[in-house]
């Protein structure tokens, strides 16, 4: 299973049409066959980051499919579809990505996937990318499965890891991990915002001290899934 994560720059003016176009228009091209499912179309929450950045993440059956799904946009049946799209934005950066081995998602059912585009509440994302240090690169991912995500294995928790990628070989950075992680608590979120990491999670022994050996290089992006993301 492959994971296409694209970030698109949309041209502000013309924001609602391109969230049309994925919702009328590829969702449900895609759904059409068994090569590719839309999973996520979310926005950076206001004020989080960039104006009119909206994120996607498409699941690809395996790299046959892949390059089916490669040459229907450059093309095939979606040239035309990308030609529309790029009118609605300013750019688009993409990236091929693998299920990390302890990533909760692995596979993806395509009949658990909607494809009608029916609507839900809006929830929110705290998508972390990571980029450890050269040597410490396969070490981070094992720890972060072995340490950072059962950490989070609780009872309550705050936030929830649904899915964890690296790029596929050859396709973008070598060294990085991306976490896609559901906010459960929007009040605790509030709290981590608005106050310093507590100096006992910072000391040895917590996560927050001990992944500094592997890495201290990350980036957080709040996103907000649309109203009618397939998975949210």
């Amino acid at each position: 299973m492959l994971f296409l994560h694209e970030v698109h720059k949309v041209d502000g003016r013309k924001a609602d049409d391109f969230e049309q176009a994925f919702r009328k228009g590829l969702m449900p091209a895609l759904a059409k066959g068994d090569d590719a499912r839309l999973l996520w179309y979310t926005n950076h929450a206001m004020g989080s980051g960039a104006s009119y950045n909206v994120v996607t993440i498409t699941a690809v059956k395996d790299g046959a499919a892949w390059e089916r799904l490669a040459l229907s946009f450059q093309k095939g049946s979606l040239q035309g579809w990308v030609r529309d799209v790029d009118g609605l934005r300013h750019d688009a950066r993409g990236k091929l990505l693998l299920p990390l081995h302890w990533s909760p998602m692995q596979e993806v059912d395509w009949r658990a996937v909607p494809t009608d585009g029916r609507e839900h509440p809006l929830s929110l994302y705290m998508e972390d990318t990571m980029w450890p240090y050269r040597e410490q690169y396969l070490r981070y991912i094992d720890t972060s499965g072995a340490a950072y995500s059962k950490s989070l294995e609780v009872a309550d928790p705050f936030i929830k890891i649904e899915a964890g990628f690296q790029p596929a070989f050859g396709s973008h950075l070598r060294r990085e991990v991306v976490l896609m992680q559901k906010i459960l608590k929007l009040d605790q979120l509030r709290h981590l915002l608005t106050h310093e990491i507590p100096i006992a999670q910072r000391r040895p022994g917590g996560w927050m001290h001990e992944a500094l050996v592997l890495r201290d290089q990350w980036e957080s992006r709040l996103l907000r899934t649309s109203a009618w993301s397939p998975l949210y």
